[in-house]
């Protein structure tokens, strides 16, 4: 597909879904919106993309909505309620139940909205100038899913403090890794040689059992214990018989890589 704010691109086994307004700092306009609830798709139904890879172009991750846009064009935030109340966010992996490993990889700012796709990936790395903030109660809107997405991630006082300090105070790499927020940083200029390196990494594994471990581990976010347990061991069961359960143990014993079947 063609994209005019994303750019959608695949090297090897890894597919990269650059957001790409850099003018506006990555701020989502209704346009790039849209894009991303196809550039998902296309991703994840690529048989040849295993892992894939979130960033932005320029000196900004994302920046939430775009301010610009909401202030003129006359519709303002309603222009977001109709899928809110259906709790349709269709612009993120999690509301497009995106099966394979999401790796954010953060560059510079990231603000607002794009906590979001912090929230939603399933790694997150950082360059060592990237910031984190939500701006939210600063232009008088209300912060939530994106603060309550990561309040299932990271300490809840720390979450309140983003959420209520808004734009006044940023949350540096270093602190977001103490928080296990982000779990690498990076100089800025290998961020995605780095990011490329860990996805390669994950697409050695085998998908079926990437995607099942990935339900399964989204399911103790939800759940208590015992429940999030009982869901696991059904997605364990749940791939006995797959070819894949032969072939791992096969390919360990004869020394050589292993020939994963399609997901």
């Amino acid at each position: 597909m063609t994209y005019e704010t994303l750019l959608v691109e695949r090297h090897g086994p890894v597919g990269w879904l650059v957001l790409n307004r850099p003018e506006a700092l990555n701020a989502m306009n209704t346009r790039m919106r849209d894009e991303l609830a196809d550039a998902w798709r296309e991703l994840d139904e690529d048989p040849q993309v295993r892992v894939i890879v979130q960033t932005g172009a320029g000196r900004a991750f994302q920046t939430g909505a775009d301010l610009r846009e909401v202030a003129t064009d006359g519709q303002g935030m309603g222009r977001y309620e109709d899928d809110l109340l259906a709790f349709d966010l269709h612009f993120t992996s999690w509301h497009q139940k995106v099966r394979k490993p999401v790796i954010a990889a953060v560059n510079g700012v990231c603000a607002g909205g794009g906590l979001h796709f912090v929230a939603d990936a399933d790694i997150v790395i950082a360059a060592a100038d990237a910031e984190f903030f939500d701006p939210h109660v600063s232009v008088g809107q209300v912060t939530a899913i994106e603060v309550i997405g990561l309040a299932k991630k990271i300490p809840f006082g720390a979450v309140m403090r983003m959420a209520l300090v808004g734009a006044h105070e940023r949350m540096s790499a270093d602190r977001a890794h103490e928080l296990g927020l982000v779990s690498e940083i990076v100089e800025p200029a290998r961020l995605r040689e780095a990011a490329q390196e860990l996805a390669e990494k994950i697409a050695r594994n085998s998908p079926a059992a990437l995607a099942a471990t990935k339900k399964s581990l989204e399911a103790a976010l939800e759940l208590g214990l015992t429940d999030a347990c009982k869901v696991g061991s059904q997605y364990l069961v749940g791939l006995w018989g797959h070819p894949d359960q032969v072939e791992g143990p096969l390919a360990f014993v004869e020394k050589r890589a292993p020939n994963w079947a399609p997901e």
